[in-house]
């Protein structure tokens, strides 16, 4: 650790935060990134918290965003590279440790990924950190060699100065480098002068690693005395252990000790087989007192009532769209229109699991963490101990589409309740089955919409009355609510340019109560909010005569939705005709700042499945950092909200859950997968998301292909019934 070095230490204040959080209280005047990262110690190097260089010249970003699958470690160490100017082929990206003071995603106020957010909140940080790092370089070159430091150059790690021929590369002069002040406003490069972002050779940094095995994931964790656990969960959601017979259970070989925690039973042993097997032989009985003993239809069947003004009088509406009388405004044709939406599961390729150390208060965890800050307020919870004091050593992790990311950190806290029973320090690797995750996880909400629009003489929405029915994704969340209103129950129908369109709006929002643990799913609320407004779009078209598309053009000149008609424009452009054989459908929306259009081309025929064989999509997502990420996340983001719009759907059946595999909640297949072509709208916008905006729009546009061809409209999902 050089002279410029420095720790994080928590003050006489920070334990104070630290002990009122942990014992219930609020103190006043504190900062939540104060309490958030109360108890934390963090080494902060000379270069700052997001860049380190070594001896030898290599270069780390260090990323406060996990990498499971995404590729966002490529875009994030690429900005970094292009202002440091650093050798792309030296730069490696390693995580961040846990500290929200110091890693919090802007965008959240909190250490964590999700809303598709990475490249977005990091986009200044990094640059600037890049900047902030060549000019110590340039400073520390222009010292050593004593010549104007605007006569420097840096390229590829390189630092020159051509009138006296002196170069260095960042090793030989990191020491004196890191001595430098760094400036507290770097200049930035002019984005024309890029020659890294935005090109494709920002590839992806893990490639090789899970090509060879040698990328490490939680199960991958191996340490002496390292035991395993597998609980046991009630089969419906809100059921507790009311007693439990594990004789033959610790009979089996391997099992060291079976626990009852708040979620259920828990059986540990040295190995998976042997926790497993323990966990068959448990006998556990289940006090179903307050159990959710409702099923899917039932709880649709209110959605439906509520919906059409039959609900309780306790419901409480809350507008997220309102404009004008639609009380007093009746004349014209009217359009109606009822659309449900199933519980989804997240079914990420790796199952929850969490490897913990509990030493007293002081608690190691090694899993993908997907929100540290999240991970470490359970913990702390559990153990008594400081938020910031929960050391969290992220790994990759094998998909999430949200599932890692909940405010009860529900496995993570699961674990920990089960290491602090074991003797002190004693590792233990929690293992969550496929199995376990489709029962007992959380899921995209039932979801039930009505709508009634009045139609002006020319076919146009004059009035539109959305009535949207669904459990709130923010219920108990630790994030303090501006208003009564849960906007990522309705983001995507909250300001459509549809509703900007139209001069009488009325759009409410109802959320229920219901015993389904639920969670935001990939594109979170407009995974059912696309479908509904972009179906119901073409089917006012149809209805009108006109040409979906040009309907489109006209609604969106009407709202000044530029960026709407530009990437409309830019794939119908880039589809070109009709194959013939194949029925079209278009779709158009925007979700985590980016706009995606896209055209499916489908093949339809009597007795078969539809068919998408291929999408042309077209992207408006700001800065386009890493283009060949980007084509990557539609085309996997594509087929993500295809399988769904087809065959996804848990059943619940008197509060429990009927699929347990990939058997019965089927997902699209390698021979379904249509060919995605993705063209990047020129921007020079600061980037926005693309993790998530490719999911929601395949749905409505296969759905607008089957009406094109004379099938009826889509209103239930999933298209291809699994029950």
């Amino acid at each position: 650790m050089n002279a410029h070095s420095k720790i994080a230490q928590p003050s006489r204040r920070d334990l104070v935060v630290g002990a009122t959080m942990v014992g219930g209280a609020l103190l006043v005047g504190c900062s939540p990134a104060d309490l958030l990262s109360a108890g934390a110690k963090t080494q902060i190097g000379a270069f700052g918290p997001f860049v380190k260089v070594a001896a030898d010249g290599a270069v780390t970003v260090v990323s406060k965003h996990i990498e499971f699958g995404q590729g966002s470690h490529a875009g994030l160490a690429a900005i970094v590279a292009e202002e440091l100017d650093a050798d792309w082929t030296r730069v490696r990206v390693e995580f961040a440790p846990a500290n929200a003071k110091i890693y919090a995603n802007s965008m959240m106020g909190a250490q964590g990924t999700g809303g598709s957010s990475a490249i977005a909140n990091s986009w200044q940080q990094l640059r600037t950190a890049g900047a902030a790092t060549r000019a110590m370089f340039v400073q520390a070159a222009a010292a050593k060699w004593n010549v104007p430091a605007a006569e420097i150059t840096v390229r590829d790690s390189l630092v020159s100065h051509a009138r006296s021929g002196k170069s260095a590369g960042f090793g030989e002069l990191v020491a004196d480098a890191g001595k430098v002040t760094p400036p507290e406003a770097p200049v930035l490069k002019d984005p024309r002068t890029f020659t890294l972002v935005g090109t494709s050779r920002v590839r992806r940094k893990d490639s090789t690693a899970k090509s060879n095995g040698t990328a490490r994931y939680t199960q991958d964790v191996r340490m002496e005395g390292l035991l395993t656990a597998m609980v046991a969960h009630a089969p419906r959601f809100g059921a507790k252990v009311k007693s439990f017979d594990d004789t033959a259970a610790r009979k089996v070989a391997g099992v060291v000790d079976v626990i009852q925690i708040p979620t259920g039973v828990a059986v540990v042993a040295r190995d998976t087989w042997s926790a497993r097997q323990g966990r068959e032989a448990l006998k556990v009985v289940w006090d179903e007192t307050k159990a959710e003993g409702r099923g899917s239809d039932q709880i649709m069947a209110e959605y439906r009532a509520a919906a059409a003004g039959k609900g309780p009088e306790s419901l409480k509406w809350v507008p997220f769209d309102s404009k004008g009388d639609a009380a007093k405004a009746t004349d014209g044709e009217v359009f109606e229109a009822t659309y449900d939406f199933p519980y989804l599961a997240h079914a990420a390729m790796e199952p929850m699991d969490c490897v913990a150390i509990v030493k007293g208060s002081k608690v190691k965890l090694i899993h993908g963490s997907q929100s540290p800050t999240m991970d470490q307020l359970a913990v702390a919870k559990v153990v008594g101990a400081l938020p910031g004091s929960v050391e969290i050593e992220t790994l990759l992790a094998g998909g999430s589409f949200g599932r890692r990311a909940n405010f009860q950190a529900d496995y993570v806290a699961e674990c920990v309740h089960i290491a602090k029973k074991l003797p002190k320090g004693t590792p233990l690797k929690l293992v969550w089955t496929r199995e376990d995750d489709m029962r007992a996880g959380y899921f995209r909400p039932i979801t039930h919409h009505s709508v009634r629009i009045v139609l002006d003489k020319d076919g146009y929405p004059a009035v539109w009355r959305q009535r949207v029915v669904t459990q709130s994704l923010m219920k108990g969340s630790p994030i303090p609510s501006k208003g009564p209103l849960d906007a990522t129950a309705v983001e995507g129908a909250l300001g459509s340019p549809y509703l900007k369109a139209t001069p009488v709006v009325d759009a409410q929002l109802a959320t229920p109560d219901v015993g389904v643990p639920v969670l935001w799913w990939r594109s979170v609320g407009a995974t059912h909010t696309a479908h509904v407004m972009e179906h119901t779009i073409d089917q006012l078209a149809r209805k009108a005569g006109k040409d979906p598309v040009e309907y489109r053009r006209v609604l969106y000149q009407r709202a000044g939705a530029k960026r709407h008609l530009a990437v409309l424009n830019l794939a119908m452009e880039k589809a070109g005709p009709v194959p013939a054989g194949l029925a079209r459908g278009v779709a158009v929306h925007e979700s985590f700042g980016s706009v995606v259009a896209q055209v499916a081309d489908v093949r339809l025929a009597d007795g078969v499945d539809p068919k998408v064989e291929r999408v042309v999509t077209a992207i408006d997502c700001g800065t386009a950092v890493a283009p060949d990420q980007i084509a990557a996340q539609m085309e996997g983001g594509t087929c993500y909200g295809l399988s769904a719009h087809l065959y996804g759907e848990v059943v619940v059946d008197k509060g429990a859950v009927q699929q347990t595999n990939f058997d019965g909640y089927r997902v699209l297949r390698m021979n379904e997968a249509p060919l995605v072509e993705t063209h990047i709208l020129p921007s020079d916008r600061p980037p926005s998301g693309v993790g998530e905006p490719g999911t929601p729009v395949i749905g409505p546009a296969l759905a607008n292909a089957m009406l094109g061809a004379g099938k009826p409209p889509v209103t239930r999902l999933p298209i291809v019934r699994n029950v």
